[in-house]
């Protein structure tokens, strides 16, 4: 078994908290990880990208040759689509598509959800909306993870699990709706 990962967004969208769980997920359950972080300008407002292998051998590099990834989880539009010359023909494209406007000549949306529509394997979400609507604007990421859990080859039990135990100093209830938002990113993308 072995996937590649390119997480993709913003600074301030929570790329590095989607990495720490599957991290952590994997690890609990015995796979191999690499990760390399390329955070341009990782302050909040700026591109940040991942590479972000996992598999059940051992891993030579740390970065995804173009062409390669099998997914794209991305909390940003645009910003998935600068990736796409790393998705495999047969890859999944996961992605938010509510814009995080953060440079002036930002494309019209209509444009980029054009882009997107073009792909055959994708999952376009409201990530921004789902979790606002479940209470907190600031888990759209955990809706996004949710949403790519499908491809990723790990158990969603695990998943789960590792978002507990990743928010569990933040307390209970920033837990629980992470989780809540997890579970509807998850069957957004099931319902498909």
């Amino acid at each position: 078994m072995k996937i590649d990962i390119i997480l993709a967004g913003v600074g301030g969208q929570g790329i590095l908290s989607i990495a720490s769980i599957i991290g952590y997920a994997a690890v609990k359950k015995g796979l191999t990880i690499k990760q390399a972080e390329v955070h341009g300008m990782s302050q909040r407002g700026g591109d940040v990208q991942s590479h972000f292998r996992l598999a059940d051998h051992e891993i030579a590099s740390d970065l995804i040759p173009k062409g390669e990834a099998d997914l794209i989880i991305s909390v940003e539009p645009m910003e998935s689509l600068r990736y796409l010359p790393w998705l495999h023909k047969e890859g999944w494209l996961i992605t938010n598509d509510q814009p995080f406007v953060n440079i002036p000549n930002y494309p019209d949306k209509e444009k980029i959800i054009a882009e997107l529509d073009k792909l055959p394997r994708k999952v376009v979400i409201n990530a921004d909306g789902i979790a606002k609507e479940l209470g907190s604007a600031r888990s759209a990421n955990m809706v996004i993870l949710g949403a790519a859990s499908p491809h990723i080859n790990i158990p969603f039990e695990d998943i789960e699990n590792a978002v507990a135990e990743v928010f569990a100093r933040k307390g209970e209830d920033i837990v629980k709706v992470n989780l809540a938002c997890l579970r509807a990113g998850r069957e957004f993308a099931l319902n498909l």
